[in-house]
């Protein structure tokens, strides 16, 4: 229960469909007494649990929140690649560390306020989108262990955001009208830079020089964490629109180019999480490269257990890796995983070559 409408309505309809249900919120950072995870969310939370009669409490995961999101985020900013902190969150803390604690305490199931749906399916648990399209957080729960899935409840996924906060007016939950957290919890979109400066971290700040297509230098700037595929802003005036089409951590260079140096073929993702049997090559999908990216049509040009290699006839436009690439078959999330890097054009057997090569060795550093 994060203290939002969302888990507080899922834990009401919980408790009226006779579940025997505990509250739980997550303390999962040492900076948590603003925003997201605060003090005021601990206790909109309990103020809930109070009304609907069930235990609250608040467990400390911290140390592996720590570990496994923002040391991640700040490492990968500083190595040129663009991390999502919720995906890994949820991957490693809000379902598998959960879990884990859940089971201890003699928990069946654990049950969050995510729009999302799971269904039994022939293979296991599948994991399908959110009835509410604007609000699906699908593509952020494709790397949660399938067998975690199947002992996990989300029970607003069927519905809209606008009937969320109608029933949870109706019950009279404190929370109906509260606003939704729009931020990473443990940094803010426009302060990203500063935090990843301010961090300690294994990974040294890479400043340099941004270039052009030719190679020529046409700035400086103060660290390759400050920018990622596809970023406009922040590369100096001129007549023509830049874009950032690559960075070079080890060094320092930032690309920049017009649009269509943006757009490539396809993409490489490594540590794939399979949710659904691994497609063969030749098979369409829908791939997603942003939360808020419309799936586009595609197809499988390898697969196995390591990763995947996808290319899509109309292209895809800034592929970043650190994202993750989610595939689908309609609302049906298929598997998942990390960007490693674009293909550039399809036709052009050797970047195929490479990217085959690239997804077979998701532990070779130049994948």
């Amino acid at each position: 229960m994060s203290g939002g409408v969302d888990s507080s309505l899922a834990a009401a309809l919980l408790v009226e469909q006779g579940y025997d249900v505990v509250g739980v919120s997550m303390r999962l950072w040492e900076g948590g007494e603003s925003g997201c995870c605060s003090l005021d969310d601990f206790l909109d939370a309990r103020r809930v649990a109070d009304q609907l009669g069930i235990p609250f409490y608040v467990m400390d995961f911290r140390a592996a929140f720590g570990s496994a999101v923002i040391d991640q985020f700040v490492a990968e900013y500083r190595r040129g690649r663009t991390p999502n902190p919720c995906a890994r969150c949820n991957q490693f803390v809000k379902f598998a560390a959960f879990w884990d604690r859940a089971r201890e305490l003699g928990a069946a199931s654990i049950a969050t306020g995510h729009y999302a749906r799971t269904r039994p399916g022939l293979d296991g648990a599948e994991l399908h989108s959110g009835a509410d399209a604007d609000k699906d957080q699908s593509y952020f729960l494709f790397a949660v262990d399938r067998e975690v899935l199947a002992r996990t409840v989300f029970p607003i996924g069927t519905m809209t955001k606008a009937a969320v906060r109608a029933e949870a007016a109706r019950r009279g939950l404190p929370v109906a009208a509260k606003p939704d957290s729009q931020e990473v919890c443990f940094a803010p979109r426009s302060t990203y830079a500063a935090f990843v400066e301010q961090r300690p971290s294994a990974e040294p700040l890479r400043p340099g020089l941004i270039v052009d297509e030719t190679g020529a230098a046409v700035g400086r700037h103060d660290g390759v964490h400050r920018f990622t595929i596809g970023q406009r802003r922040g590369l100096g005036s001129g007549r023509a629109a830049r874009y950032v089409t690559g960075i070079d951590a080890e060094r320092g260079l930032v690309r920049v180019g017009g649009a269509a140096a943006v757009m490539a073929a396809g993409l490489v993702a490594t540590d794939a999480n399979w949710l659904a049997p691994i497609p063969r090559p030749g098979t369409a999908v829908g791939v997603k490269i942003r939360s808020r990216f419309t799936a586009q049509s595609a197809r499988i040009v390898r697969a196995d257990r390591h990763g995947f290699v996808v290319v899509s006839a109309v292209g895809m436009r800034a592929v970043t890796p650190g994202q993750a690439a989610v595939l689908y078959d309609g609302a049906r999330v298929l598997g998942g995983g990390w960007i490693a890097s674009a293909v550039a054009d399809a036709t052009r057997r050797g970047d195929l070559q490479v990217a085959k090569a690239s997804a077979a060795r998701p532990d070779d550093p130049a994948s």
